[in-house]
């Protein structure tokens, strides 16, 4: 059986359990990095929302064995704790000065995501692309973000510059960064002590925001970067470990960057999921020319 068929199978049985008072959809989803998910969506008349429930993790369950009853047990489940408490009024989406101080950036593979971004305003950054959101937070849905198409920049009669300039404002504003060395994280998940033969051993850093969500970012904050520099009084290899975060080791003089780049791209092939991934590149900041570069 395929994603399709079980998508449809999922549904006809999501229609049967709930009945005529729901309509049930199924619908491909395009994610980051090209990636098309699977989602199954509920709607009633009472809510003017609906949570989208994907099923491709389902499917691998059902292959391996788990009953069709239990997923659908689950996935309605996982629908009706998903709803909101009642109707989201969405109408404040469609005023610009309403939603301008909630505008943020992100960074995305341009290569990955050149069909996403036909849809969306986007602005090139090296090999990668600076895109927008919106980050709600609400009593009633909670926090969340909402990507910003072309037909909400028409909506609004604003620019890419526009969005950019209230973005970068925004974002180290809503998601301060954060950057911690590399040690002192591994020294908390094996719950030791600080240990400082480690932190010189490794003086790599971690960098993301404070929510260590769609993270990576941090590196357009304004004098971020060289700040870390500056403090070092060394230029920073940047490691795009996922677009989560990114990883700034010193350039001591002794780095090959060769070496790097073969260490992020079996990272990638190895240890982060391909939605998450951000590049294959090797990215350098140069403290004199206070600028980045792709080093390899």
């Amino acid at each position: 059986m395929n994603i399709t068929e079980f998508t449809e199978k999922v549904v006809k049985a999501a229609r049967e359990v709930l009945g005529e008072e729901y309509r049930v959809e199924s619908q491909e989803i395009l994610k980051n990095n090209g990636t098309r998910l699977h989602g199954v969506i509920i709607r009633s008349g009472s809510v003017n929302i609906a949570p989208t429930l994907y099923v491709d993790p389902y499917l691998r369950a059902y292959e391996e064995g788990m009953p069709f009853g239990d997923i659908m047990n689950e996935l309605l489940g996982s629908y009706r704790r998903g709803l909101p408490g009642g109707d989201v009024d969405m109408d404040f989406f469609r005023d610009y000065e309403k939603v301008k101080d909630r505008i943020c950036f992100k960074l995305i593979s341009a290569e990955k995501n050149e069909k996403l971004l036909e849809d969306i305003p986007y602005l090139p950054f090296l090999d990668l692309a600076i895109v927008f959101y919106y980050a709600y937070v609400g009593e009633t849905i909670g926090e969340g973000s909402i990507l910003i198409h072309k037909n909400h920049m028409e909506l609004w009669n604003v620019k890419v510059s526009d969005l950019m300039r209230v973005a970068t404002a925004n974002s180290p504003r809503l998601f301060p960064a954060s950057c911690r060395p590399i040690a002192e994280i591994l020294e908390e998940l094996m719950h030791t002590g600080a240990d400082e033969d480690m932190q010189q051993a490794l003086p790599m850093l971690v960098a993301s925001n404070d929510h260590r969500v769609q993270g990576a970012g941090v590196i357009l904050y304004p004098e971020m970067l060289a700040h870390v520099a500056e403090e070092t009084q060394q230029s920073l290899y940047i490691l795009p470990s996922s677009v989560h975060e990114v990883i700034l080791l010193p350039d001591s003089g002794d780095l090959d960057p060769a070496m790097l780049k073969e260490l992020i791209v079996s990272i990638n092939r190895t240890q982060v999921e391909e939605p998450e991934v951000l590049s294959d590149s090797l990215y350098y900041y140069d403290l004199g020319q206070k600028e980045i570069r792709i080093a390899a």
